[in-house]
């Protein structure tokens, strides 16, 4: 008689495992070397070179810091990778340093952009826009994670072919079809705005051991009201998930500030020699620089002020703040007569 009904055990084929395993741990090493080369930062550029590429060589007046914009802003865009901060994709999507960074550069960006066409372009409050820079701005403002219709790289392509466009009527024999001015109160208009971003990012880095701070957002106007009154004692602290999304944001300001501070030098020159101030933004300079220190180690550390293990987030807050005392000198330097 036949035997009883036995269980069948359904054999693999064997010969796809290996090949099917070989490829996905070649996949897996490719994803993994594009993850390590796509979050290398970027170096500094050169001025001159820029200045070169994109106003022909000739420095007049604004070139520097128009080209430093350009300069920038295309970095965003052409660096290893490219544009990350809207990837939907792998090894993009699961980086998260790179596109911190890259929203620092863009915050300073806007900032430079902004700067450029209510100040830089114009030589008074009732004068007429550049038109080029009054189209950038706007460009540059449009949502930095967007990936498609449009994307963002697209919208921002076109604010720097705007301003491109602005450098080249700065630069050729009309003089009546763009200028810069160069004065002491319109430097002075951009670097509130730099003391502003650098002092918020100062307080979200040393929030990473936790403070309990005093409110003092009435302090020194007694006739001062809110909408929201807080309480008198708060407890501010970064979470630790946040750490290094302020630590890397912060970095790429710096970066970015390291540019447009040394264009500036050049741009505003006289300016600063008249106010003796041009030792005074180099050290802002400085300050800057050593935010930019390679970093060993593999994870953005937080240990408490005075323990053991490094804070990197408080390092990178005494530079920042150190920075913006010295905008905050600087800026009365250039209201002095």
């Amino acid at each position: 008689m036949p035997p009883e009904s036995a269980t069948v055990t359904p054999r693999i084929n064997s010969k796809w495992l290996t090949p099917a395993a070989a490829v996905i741990g070649v996949l897996v090493v490719i994803l993994l070397a594009l993850s390590w080369y796509w979050s290398r930062e970027p170096d500094y550029l050169d001025l001159d070179a820029l200045v070169a590429e994109y106003a022909g060589g000739r420095k007049v007046t604004g070139a520097h810091t128009t080209a430093a914009l350009v300069g920038v802003a295309s970095t965003l865009l052409d660096k290893p990778g490219g544009y990350l901060s809207n990837d939907r994709l792998p090894p993009g999507v699961w980086l998260d340093n790179i596109p911190n960074w890259e929203y620092g550069v863009l915050i300073q960006v806007r900032d430079m952009s902004k700067a450029m066409r209510d100040r830089f372009s114009r030589s008074q409050s009732q004068s007429q826009e550049d038109p080029d820079l009054a189209l950038s701005e706007p460009l540059f403002n449009f949502d930095n994670n967007s990936w498609m219709l449009p994307a963002t790289e697209k919208e921002y392509r076109k604010a720097i072919g705007h301003v491109e466009n602005y450098l080249f009527r700065l630069t050729d024999d009309d003089r009546y079809n763009a200028n810069f001015y160069a004065r002491a109160d319109n430097l002075r208009f951009w670097l509130s705005t730099v003391e502003s971003r650098l002092g918020s990012l100062s307080q979200r880095l040393t929030a990473s051991v936790g403070q309990r701070r005093l409110n003092i957002d009435l302090a020194g106007d007694s006739a001062g009201s809110e909408s929201r009154p807080g309480n008198g004692e708060v407890m501010v602290k970064t979470p630790w998930t946040e750490l290094d999304d302020v630590f890397f944001e912060a970095r790429g300001t710096a970066w970015a500030l390291i540019h447009f501070l040394r264009a500036v030098e050049r741009d505003f020159g006289p300016v600063l020699d008249g106010k003796n101030a041009r030792v005074s933004l180099q050290q802002i300079i400085r300050e800057l620089e050593a935010t930019q220190v390679a970093l060993f180690s593999p994870v953005i550390l937080n240990g408490t002020g005075f323990g053991l293990v490094a804070n990197h987030s408080l390092t990178m807050a005494s530079y920042i703040s150190r920075a913006n005392a010295a905008i905050i000198d600087l800026r009365e330097l250039l209201a002095q007569g």
